[in-house]
C-alpha cells in the first residue's frame, strides 16, 4: 500500500511540474502551432508590407535612404533580429524604435503597435518569426536572450 501512495504522489508531483512548466517552455520556444499561426496572420496584416512576406526586409536595408532613415531590415536569419533579446524585440514592436532601445534622436519608420496589437499578438508575431529561423540561429538567439535576462537581474 505504501508503494502505491508513493507512486501516486510522485505522479502527481511530476504532472503538476509538467503543467506549470509547459506554458513557459512553449512560449519561449515559439513552437506552439496556434501561437505561430496567429503570429503569421498578424505578421502578414501588419508587418509584411515593410519587412517582406518572406521576412526578407527591404532592399539595401543597411544603407540609409535619402531621408537618413534605414529601410526595414529582414527578420529572417540574414538580418539582425535574432541578435536581440525577446524583451527588446517586444518593446521595439510595442513602442517603436526609441530610447533606451535606440539612441536619443534616432529616426525610424518603425511605428509603435501598442494601439493596434495586444501583447499576445506581439508575442505571437515574434513566435512566428522565430519559427522561420534555422535551428542554429534559434539557439544563438536563445543564448542572447538568456544573457540579456541575466544581465538585467544584476
Amino acid at each position: 500500500m505504501r508503494v502505491i501512495v508513493v507512486a501516486v504522489v510522485a505522479i502527481a508531483i511530476l504532472a503538476a511540474a509538467g503543467w506549470l512548466l509547459w506554458p513557459r517552455a512553449e512560449s519561449s520556444a515559439g513552437d506552439d502551432p496556434r501561437r505561430v499561426a496567429l503570429g503569421e496572420s498578424v505578421y502578414r496584416q501588419h508587418c509584411a508590407s515593410c519587412h517582406g512576406a518572406n521576412l526578407d526586409g527591404q532592399p539595401s536595408w543597411m544603407s540609409r535612404k535619402p531621408d537618413g532613415r534605414l529601410p526595414a531590415p529582414p527578420h529572417d536569419e540574414t538580418g539582425h533580429t535574432w541578435h536581440h533579446a525577446d524583451a527588446q524585440l517586444f518593446e521595439i514592436t510595442k513602442h517603436g524604435m526609441k530610447p533606451p532601445l535606440a539612441p536619443e534622436g534616432y529616426q525610424s519608420d518603425m511605428p509603435a503597435f501598442e494601439a493596434q496589437l495586444s501583447d499576445e499578438q506581439i508575442r505571437a508575431v515574434l513566435a512566428y518569426i522565430k519559427s522561420r529561423w534555422p535551428a542554429d540561429i534559434r539557439e544563438r538567439q536563445r543564448r542572447n536572450d538568456a544573457a540579456y535576462r541575466q544581465s538585467r537581474e544584476r
